[in-house]
C-alpha cells in the first residue's frame, strides 16, 4: 500500500488483480472513510484492518466488474454507502446515493465534484476531491480508456474537461496501464522530448516495482497521446505528418484513438 497525503485527506493505493489500482481516501478530520473502485473486497478489508478504521463509502466511476465486484461484500461487512452515477444507477450494484454534477455527495465537510465523463461508458463519472482527480479508466498514465460505449466526440470532450483540472491535480486513475501507453505514445509523437523524459522516469520507478500513478495533469498534458490533440500546434503537425485532410482537434484525436485500438 502506497500512501500520498493532501490538505485534508491521505490517500492509500493498493495494487490488485493483474494491473487494477483501488484507491482508499482517509480524511483528515472525520473518521470517513471512502474507496474508489473496488474490484475486490478482501484487500480494502485488509487494509481497513491496517489503518483502523471502519470503511463508510464506496465510490463507483462506473459499472464495470473490475470497479464494482467487492460493493456488496463490503456493504455487508461495514454497511458502507455506495455512491455512483444518477444516470447509470440501475448498473451499480448496491447503490445508496446517486450524485450528478449539481448534486455531488455531501461527506464530513470534503470538497467533493462529480464531472460527467462518457467515452469508455455512457455512465461514467469522476471524482475530484480538492487536487486529486479518480477518473477511473477515462483518463490513464499515458492513454485514455477504449470507446466501449461512447463516441469520440463524447470521449474528447470528457477529456477536455478534466484537462481544465489544475496542472498540478494528481490523476489517480484505476489501471497501471503506463507504459505500454507511452511505448504507443513514441510512435504517435516521436519528437517529444518531455515524453521520452517520462518514458526513462516511468521505466525506472516500474523495475523498482513502484507504481507509475498518480501522475499529474501537466505532465498528461506534455506527454499522453490522447490530451496532445488539445494542442492545436500538435494537431496540425500530426494532420500533415498523418496526411489527414482536417486537422482540427476531434478528427486527430480519433485517428490517434482507432491507431492505439489496433496496436
Amino acid at each position: 500500500m502506497w500512501s500520498y497525503r493532501h490538505q485534508s485527506f491521505t490517500v492509500h493505493q493498493l495494487a490488485v488483480l493483474r494491473d487494477n489500482y483501488i484507491y482508499l481516501i482517509e480524511a483528515h478530520k472525520s473518521d470517513t472513510l471512502i474507496v474508489v473502485d473496488p474490484a475486490v473486497a478482501v484487500d480494502v478489508k485488509i487494509a481497513c484492518k491496517t489503518l483502523g478504521k471502519k470503511l463508510t463509502h464506496v465510490f463507483n466511476t462506473h459499472h464495470h466488474w473490475d470497479h464494482t465486484d467487492g460493493n456488496l461484500s463490503l456493504k455487508q461487512a461495514f454497511d458502507c454507502l455506495i455512491v455512483g452515477a444518477q444516470h447509470d444507477a440501475k448498473r451499480i450494484p448496491g447503490i445508496d446515493i446517486k450524485v450528478n454534477e449539481q448534486q455531488p455527495p455531501d461527506i464530513a465537510g470534503l470538497n467533493i465534484q462529480v464531472i460527467d465523463v462518457p467515452g469508455h461508458t455512457l455512465g461514467h463519472i469522476a471524482f475530484v476531491l480538492d487536487d486529486a482527480l479518480f477518473c477511473g479508466d477515462t483518463l490513464f498514465g499515458g492513454g485514455c480508456g477504449r470507446l466501449f460505449e461512447g463516441t469520440p466526440a463524447q470521449m474528447l470532450h470528457s477529456l477536455d474537461q478534466l484537462a481544465a483540472l489544475d496542472g498540478n491535480s494528481k490523476i489517480y486513475c484505476a489501471h497501471e496501464y503506463t507504459l505500454a501507453n507511452l511505448a504507443f505514445a513514441q510512435t504517435i509523437d516521436p519528437d517529444n522530448n518531455a515524453l521520452n523524459k517520462r518514458i526513462q522516469n516511468d521505466q525506472a520507478r516500474r523495475q523498482q516495482q513502484q507504481p507509475t500513478i498518480p501522475s499529474s495533469m501537466a505532465v498528461e498534458l506534455a506527454t499522453n497521446p490522447m490530451l496532445r490533440p488539445l494542442h492545436n500546434d500538435f494537431c496540425l503537425a500530426y494532420a500533415k505528418r498523418n496526411q489527414l485532410e482536417k486537422h482540427d482537434a476531434l478528427t486527430v484525436f480519433s485517428d490517434i484513438r482507432l491507431k492505439k485500438d489496433h496496436w
